[in-house]
């Protein structure tokens, strides 16, 4: 028999309950800077040295996507159509440069979107959508930011804004250059956990950008230890060590003010692994840059403990433009018909059993492809590569010669889609590969050395 006291806790309960399905949910997206595929504990492929446990925590909370792609190779060509939910190269994106340059000002990023429904959004850390000031993230729907507009890299410990070296250019706290000090992955972590404190009771959007671990290689002295017998991944290891940790500050300070459960966390990374900062993207073939699996595809996780079941995985392709999609779809927000991505929400949920769609790359260099349904087909730069990836995830076996029909089929639709994509914003940039055309590049860019060293 049920008495007075239980009744009362379990109506408490309910009423909690749809609370907290009715009430829109925090949102956190972390964005770490060519972090290694294996350079995650949860990989088992790992080396035996490295250890995230706060990233790990995160991603046995959630889901982990074991097929999670970004959209470039690159920093920037990521952030673009993660920001938008549409391949980059609508925007005349291909490669860094034009990435960094800025995207298109008519286009929605967003926090555009979820301040229509309440959200108070900031960005924190690397921006690398635009360095002009009209570019700045205040102009893009962002209503805070910390962090820097350069190029692609910071200095992780000056961060004064008179500091001009190779990695300098000043820290913002919102369109203000400031003046500060202290490890620069701390102090992104620092200013989310204050962020979050101050607008606890209110539906917030984090766009957690961190720069680690791109170069330079910096780390605390004492953090870094002989692990590896290579200097620079033994300062990787460091500044892995302060990348989960912040994880972890973030995790601590949303279940301080019990709006853990509610608050849906992104984690991935914007490219595969740098090969200058010796990362690990076993058992990935390539490093960022590639068109390989090595250089797209990345730790991604996502967590929300009030609707996601903890403990899954799934080999269910996704790509970082199905971020917005979810967002919108989280947050009650209606879908939008002009983007690329699709929200993850149904395959998490097991209302659907696969995303698998066609994903497009062109990194403005000659590396070109098309993934769909396991078969991957690339242009690398005058060769044609065809790999079955669920059999081959270290694309290591060219079955080009052998599945010329797969060839024919996916070049179609790859053909289709280029088709659709604007004009590159650099007349240098290579959209489809000419043998002939190169050839004469590089061969006037001969001469001119040799007229040059003549002088």
């Amino acid at each position: 028999m049920i008495n007075s006291f239980t009744k009362l806790f379990l109506a408490l309960l309910c009423v909690n309950f749809v609370a907290l399905a009715d009430s829109k949910p925090n949102i956190i997206v972390i964005l770490s800077d060519d972090q290694g595929y294996a350079d995650v504990s949860y990989n088992p492929e790992h080396d035996d040295y490295i250890s995230t446990p706060h990233t790990d925590a995160l991603a046995k909370s959630g889901v982990i996507f074991h097929r999670g792609y970004t959209s470039g190779s690159v920093c920037s060509t990521t952030r673009s159509g993660l920001m938008t939910g549409r391949y980059q190269q609508r925007y005349g994106i291909y490669t860094a440069g034009e990435g960094g340059t800025g995207t298109d000002l008519n286009a929605k990023f967003i926090p555009n979107y979820l301040k229509e429904a309440g959200y108070k959004s900031m960005a924190f850390g690397k921006w690398h959508l635009g360095h002009e000031m009209k570019y700045h993230p205040l102009h893009r729907g962002f209503d805070d930011f910390y962090g820097f507009m350069g190029r692609g890299a910071h200095d992780f410990f000056r961060l004064e804004k008179e500091y001009d070296g190779k990695f300098g250019g000043p820290i913002y706290r919102g369109l203000e250059p400031i003046d500060d000090k202290g490890y620069l992955t701390t102090r992104i972590t620092e200013e989310t956990v204050k962020f979050i404190e101050e607008n606890k009771d209110k539906p917030f959007f984090a766009y957690v950008a961190y720069n680690a671990v791109h170069t330079p290689a910096q780390a605390p002295a004492e953090d870094i230890k002989a692990v590896s017998g290579d200097e620079t991944r033994d300062i990787l290891v460091a500044m892995l060590k302060h990348l989960d940790l912040g994880v972890g500050e973030i995790v601590k300070t949303l279940k301080k003010h019990d709006i853990y459960e509610n608050t849906i966390i992104i984690y991935l990374s914007d490219n595969g692994g740098a090969k200058s900062m010796v990362a690990n993207n076993k058992p990935l073939r390539g490093v960022k840059h590639d068109i390989y699996d090595g250089g797209i595809r990345v730790p991604f996780l996502m967590s929300w403990p009030a609707q996601i079941k903890a403990g899954q995985d799934t080999q269910s392709p996704v790509i970082s433009l199905d971020i917005l999609p979810t967002l919108l779809d989280a947050a009650g927000l209606p879908a939008l018909s002009d983007i690329d991505g699709e929200s993850m929400l149904p395959v998490i949920r097991g209302d659907k059993d696969n995303l698998d769609r066609p994903f497009f790359w062109n990194h403005g260099d000659g590396q070109t492809g098309i993934q769909l349904n396991n078969w991957k087909l690339v242009f690398n730069k005058g060769v044609t590569e065809l790999y079955k990836i669920s059999d081959d995830i270290g694309e290591s076996k060219n079955l080009a010669a052998s599945h010329p029909e797969k060839v024919q089929a996916l070049q179609k639709i790859y053909d289709k889609w280029l088709s659709q994509m604007a004009t590159p914003m650099s007349k240098n940039t290579i959209v489809k590969w000419d043998p002939n055309k190169t050839k004469k590049a590089k061969k006037g860019k001969k001469d001119k050395t040799k007229k040059n060293s003549k002088k």
